[in-house]
């Protein structure tokens, strides 16, 4: 089945123009000129909206088998598709078993089978214990793996210690994929006594020290053994001289910061508001323009949603921060939050696509056929409307559960249509004409 959409703003790897994408069996065959219209043929005109590559968000926890009840692979990529994402990737935990072994993704796999509206693919763990599975898992076909230098909130998911790296690396560098690292520094983080409702209390048990001693030590063990790093949701821009240095000498990391931390500023979180609750923590308004001018200045390379929902019984915990989940809702909201910050500051959509689009395919290893309107790549393609604002309601969202600190706030930049490999699909009623 053919298709032609065409729009006066279509983000192209030449940037942004006029454009007509010709799509056939469910790939772009070619991009034309906007009056590039064949006799007979029906075309969708987008008019001024965006005519973008579709969303890769590569941090996503659907925890579907065992914590159905957060999240699912139904409703998690129901709300996927309402914002504009095309593809996500899977995070390892959170589910149950964990994917740390080929077996675990297996079940996974079984779990989403039927399930999902976009394209789904998945992380493999690295865990204590497991260096044995990681070429089995990337035989499989994980596209990254994950750890945890810290805690990771659920049992079945253990941090790694600087030993266990010790063995994974000359394993990882091997098989080539990029490892994905929570980096904070265990040594660094403070307990909690008795519990707090301030967000001040919660904020300084998790310093920007103990991420930067974690990617101080990542960046000694690349230095030993050469190994693709990509460390999630960045929160602090103090840690981004160690990156820059890091990469001036050669070694292959990657950094992806949160639409969370470019959209929140800790000083107006209310104390007991514990939907605002991550880890890292939401810092101060410093550290979201430093983070900011970090991917303007192409020392950030992504954006990443790092959806991790939970029950709202795991919020509401009487305003604890220290006994709520610890998890942002927000994949549906991910392109409208980032948007809404970038026209603020005079960033354009092609940026967006470049960090929302582009990168993330690119650490997947989908840049082959994802991330891109271009010829002979896969047709999944999103047209959102930046001149158009919505304020945010929890029962419009997709996701499991309503609960989001996005929740009332206005946002900018309305998704309309979303395409999956040609097809037009989407996350609520609204299409084009």
């Amino acid at each position: 089945m053919s298709l032609i959409i065409r729009g006066r703003r279509v983000v192209t790897p030449e940037g942004m123009r006029a454009a007509s994408v010709h799509v056939e069996g469910g790939r772009i065959g070619r991009v034309g000129a906007w009056d590039d219209i064949p006799p007979d043929t029906t075309v969708t005109d987008a008019g001024n909206a965006i005519v973008m590559p579709g969303l890769v968000d590569t941090h996503v926890h659907v925890n579907e088998p065992g914590r159905t009840e957060w999240e699912g692979f139904e409703s998690a990529t129901s709300a996927a598709l309402a914002g504009g994402v095309t593809t996500i990737l899977d995070m390892p935990l959170n589910s149950i078993p964990a994917t740390t072994n080929t077996r675990a993704l297996d079940v996974k796999r079984a779990a989403a089978s039927g399930k999902t509206h976009v394209n789904v693919e998945y992380i493999g763990g690295v865990v204590p214990g497991n260096t044995s599975d990681l070429e089995p898992l990337r035989d499989a076909g994980v596209r990254a793996f994950k750890c945890f230098l810290s805690p990771s909130g659920v049992d079945e998911f253990p941090h790694v210690s600087e030993s266990d790296l010790r063995h994974a690396f000359p394993v990882l560098a091997r098989l080539g994929l990029p490892l994905m690292v929570h980096a904070e520094d265990p040594a660094c983080l403070l307990s909690a006594r008795g519990g707090s409702r301030s967000y001040a209390d919660y904020l300084a048990s998790r310093p920007a020290a103990a991420e930067r001693s974690a990617i101080e030590l990542l960046v000694r063990l690349m230095e030993w053994c050469p190994t693709r790093i990509h460390i999630v949701h960045l929160s602090s821009a103090s840690s981004l001289d160690v990156i820059r240095s890091a990469r001036d000498r050669g070694l292959p990391i990657t950094v992806e910061t949160c639409p969370h931390y470019l959209t929140f500023a800790a000083e107006e979180i209310p104390d007991g508001a514990t939907e605002y609750k991550c880890a890292p923590p939401i810092r101060g308004a410093a550290d979201r323009e430093g983070l900011w001018r970090g991917l303007v200045d192409g020392d950030i390379d992504l954006i990443a949603s790092d959806h991790s929902p939970c029950t709202p019984s795991m919020k509401e915990t009487d305003g604890d921060f220290f006994t709520a989940w610890g998890g942002i809702a927000s994949l549906q909201l991910s392109l409208a939050a980032v948007w809404t910050g970038a026209r603020e500051r005079g960033v354009g959509p092609e940026k967006i696509s470049k960090w929302m689009s582009g990168a993330p395919a690119r650490l997947a290893g989908l840049e082959q056929r994802k991330g891109a309107i271009a010829a002979g790549y896969d047709a999944d393609i999103v047209i959102w409307d930046p001149d158009t604002s919505f304020v945010v309601s929890g029962a419009s969202l997709q996701h499991r559960h309503p609960v989001t600190p996005y929740n009332a706030r206005e946002l900018w930049g309305e998704v309309r249509t979303t395409y999956v490999a040609g097809r037009r699909v989407s996350g609520d009623s609204r299409t084009l004409p």
